[in-house]
């Protein structure tokens, strides 16, 4: 293969890269922020005795499941605004992603409650405690570390998924990737240096979140 490699161009523009890194992580722990609470309603609403509550959620979780987000995307950007509901391009995209993520979050809470004791509900109402109280004290920060390493891997998938906020032109990595291939025509160079950078901070925030998870785990 006669191709003389030349990274002159993307240490030039590494600023942009890593602004575009940036921003591409604040809409990644954003969005799961939200999403986390969309789904931890979502999950509730699925094991809730009334029917119209548990149609709803299970409606809105296989109904963005089933879409892919490009769609979702794309759809949030152009036809709200014909609806009535104007946002720029990053409220819109993380509108998206944290609809999307709670729809995946829904499942991995429902399954982390659903496989708590029945014992923890009980002992909270032996000392008192009202059902709010239960939830919200005993039952939900329980849940929450049983499920952290599924939450971990969403939130990773998550932040791959921000290089799409590029199809609205979100000024995160990809777009500034293909901002500088478009200007320098080096094509192998910037997208190898995109995805190593993916690669490399997908392994940081799994190191992380992986430290966290053994930081929170309970002594056996």
């Amino acid at each position: 293969m006669n191709y003389d490699f030349n990274f002159d161009v993307i240490w030039r523009n590494w600023d942009l890269l890593a602004e575009g890194l940036g921003l591409g992580l604040f809409l990644a722990i954003v969005s799961i922020a939200i999403g986390c609470g969309i789904g931890l309603l979502a999950a509730f609403g699925m094991l809730s005795r009334h029917r119209t509550l548990r149609w709803i959620a299970v409606a809105y979780v296989s109904a963005i499941r089933n879409t892919p987000i490009l769609v979702l995307i794309l759809f949030c950007y152009f036809a709200l605004p014909q609806m009535g509901i104007a946002l720029d391009k990053i409220s819109s995209f993380v509108f998206t992603l944290s609809i999307y993520a709670g729809a995946y979050l829904a499942e991995v809470f429902r399954s982390g409650l659903v496989a708590l004791p029945k014992g923890l509900r009980e002992a909270g109402l032996a000392i008192g405690l009202t059902e709010f109280k239960i939830k919200t004290n005993i039952i939900i920060p329980v849940m929450f570390r049983n499920v952290l390493p599924s939450l971990s891997n969403n939130f990773i998938s998550l932040f791959k998924d921000t290089s799409l906020a590029a199809a609205i032109a979100v000024p995160e990595l990809t777009f500034y990737a293909r901002k500088i291939n478009v200007e320098s025509f080096r094509v192998i160079e910037t997208w190898m240096v995109a995805s190593m950078i993916y690669v490399v901070a997908c392994y940081v925030i799994a190191a992380l979140l992986r430290r966290l998870e053994l930081r929170l785990a309970v002594p056996r």
